[in-house]
C-alpha cells in the first residue's frame, strides 16, 4: 500500500541517530524483609537529585510526529464570531491540509469565560474551574469537526494520541479540544483561581509532547502588541521577541497564556511559536509557507 496522495511527494524521513549504549539493569532478588529490586542508575538516588538528572543526558529525545504542524484555533477570537470568521478560514484549511499534516486544537471562548465567572462567584476552587473549563472546547471542537467532516476532519480526545499516525495515513485531519486534561489536578496558580493551564497551554504542550514541527496560534490580532490594540489604537506591534523578553514586559493582557512562554524556555522541541491573525485571508497560508507574519516568539538560549 503506497503513501496517501496528500503526502506521496514528501521527502523520506532522515534516519534515526545511532542508539546510545543501553542502561545496565539486573534483578536483585530479595528475601524476608529485603525487597526485590532492580539495579538501575536511579536505584539509589532521589529523582530530584543532580545524579538523577544526569541519567540519559546527551541521549536524543524522540520526536514522535516531527512533520506535524499544530494549529490553535481561538475560541473567542475565531469560533465565537461564527460563519463570517470561520468559513473563510476553513476554506483555507481545506487547501492547506493537502500540503501539511495538521492537528487542530480548539479554544473555549466566551462561554468558557462565562462558566468561569459563575464558578468564581460561587466560590469554586481552581480545580473545579479547570474541570468546568474542559467542556466548552469540546463543544467547539465537535462543531469544527462536523464542518470539516467531508474533508477528513476527525474528533479526537487526549487519549487518542496513539491513533494519530493512523489518521494521517488515511488522510484525516485530527481535531482536539484544547484544554489540557489536568481537571481536578490543576495546579494552583500565582494569579488567582482562574486555571493557569487553559487551551493555549494545552495545545502548546500537545505540540511539545508530539515533537511537532511547529505550533501556530490563530487569533484575531496581528500577534503581540505592547498594549491591547482593541482598546489602544496607538499600541505598537512587536514582530519578534524572546519568551523572557515578553514576560519581562509585564503586559497586563497577553495574546497567549503566560505559562506557554514559561514552558518554552525549558522544553526540548517547541522552541518557537507564531501568533497570526486568522481574520486576514491568506495569513495562515503565509505562516505555513515560512513567512514571519504576525509575531514570532523564540525560547531564547537554553
Amino acid at each position: 500500500m503506497g503513501c496517501p496522495p496528500d503526502f506521496a511527494d514528501r521527502a523520506p524521513e532522515a534516519p534515526l541517530p545511532a542508539p546510545a549504549p543501553p542502561l545496565a539493569a539486573r534483578l536483585l532478588p530479595g528475601a524476608g524483609l529485603d525487597r526485590t529490586d532492580i539495579d538501575t542508575p536511579l536505584r539509589r538516588v532521589g529523582l530530584e537529585s543532580a545524579a538523577a538528572r544526569a541519567v540519559g543526558r546527551g541521549r536524543p529525545v524522540l520526536r514522535v510526529l516531527p512533520d506535524v504542524v499544530v494549529l490553535k484555533i481561538g475560541g473567542q477570537s475565531i469560533m465565537d464570531r461564527g460563519a463570517a470568521a470561520l468559513f473563510p478560514l476553513l476554506d483555507e484549511l481545506r487547501v492547506l491540509r493537502r500540503q501539511h499534516k495538521l492537528l487542530l486544537g480548539v479554544g473555549g471562548g466566551t462561554r468558557a469565560r462565562h462558566a468561569y465567572a459563575v464558578a468564581l462567584d460561587l466560590g469554586m476552587p481552581t480545580s473545579v474551574l479547570a474541570k468546568i473549563g474542559m467542556n466548552v472546547p469540546v463543544q467547539n471542537a465537535r462543531m469544527l469537526q462536523m464542518l470539516l467532516a467531508a474533508d477528513g476532519g476527525v474528533l479526537i480526545s487526549n487519549d487518542d494520541f496513539a491513533h494519530l499516525p493512523l489518521h494521517y495515513a488515511v488522510g484525516c485531519t485530527p481535531i482536539l479540544p484544547g484544554m489540557p486534561p489536568f481537571s481536578f489536578w490543576e495546579k494552583p496558580g500565582p494569579r488567582g483561581r482562574i486555571p493557569t493551564h487553559r487551551t493555549d497551554a494545552g495545545v502548546y504542550l500537545t505540540a511539545e509532547a508530539l515533537g511537532a514541527a511547529r505550533c501556530i496560534f490563530v487569533k484575531d490580532e496581528d500577534g503581540l502588541y505592547d498594549a491591547n490594540p482593541k482598546e489602544n489604537p496607538q499600541a505598537r506591534h512587536i514582530p519578534r521577541a524572546t519568551a523572557a523578553e515578553v514576560l519581562a514586559m509585564g503586559l497586563p493582557d497577553l495574546v497567549v497564556e503566560p505559562v506557554v512562554l514559561e514552558y518554552m524556555q525549558r522544553t526540548e522541541h517547541l522552541r518557537q511559536i507564531q501568533i497570526i491573525n486568522g481574520l486576514v485571508p491568506g495569513m495562515l497560508s503565509r505562516a505555513l509557507a515560512g513567512e514571519p507574519v504576525g509575531t514570532v516568539i523564540d525560547a531564547g538560549p537554553r
